[in-house]
């Protein structure tokens, strides 16, 4: 307790400065955490794990059950008619 009084008790020019450096301390010592934590996971990725995660080939199985989309099929004579038709609402 007698730490935090003397911390109050002195100027707020130096509070802030003790404030700041507490705040760096901390977070070079996240940073550095982080960096490790972080190296650790790409040391030990495994890409043929991460693909069964995924679960792509589930992915797949169920693309292939959808519906597929079918395009209309039109005779010569009916697109000639249809061009015809925007030539005329054109003019």
């Amino acid at each position: 307790m007698k730490f935090v009084e003397r911390l109050q008790n002195l100027p707020e020019e130096k509070r802030k400065i003790i404030f700041w450096l507490i705040v760096i301390i901390i977070g070079l010592g996240l940073l550095f955490w982080w960096g490790r934590i972080t190296k650790i996971r790409i040391k030990s990725f495994e890409p043929e794990k991460f693909g069964e995660e995924l679960r792509l080939p589930q992915f797949e199985e169920e693309l292939e059950g959808l519906q597929k989309l079918e395009t209309p099929e039109i005779s010569e004579e009916e697109l000639k008619e249809l061009e015809e038709t925007i030539k005329e609402e054109q003019e």
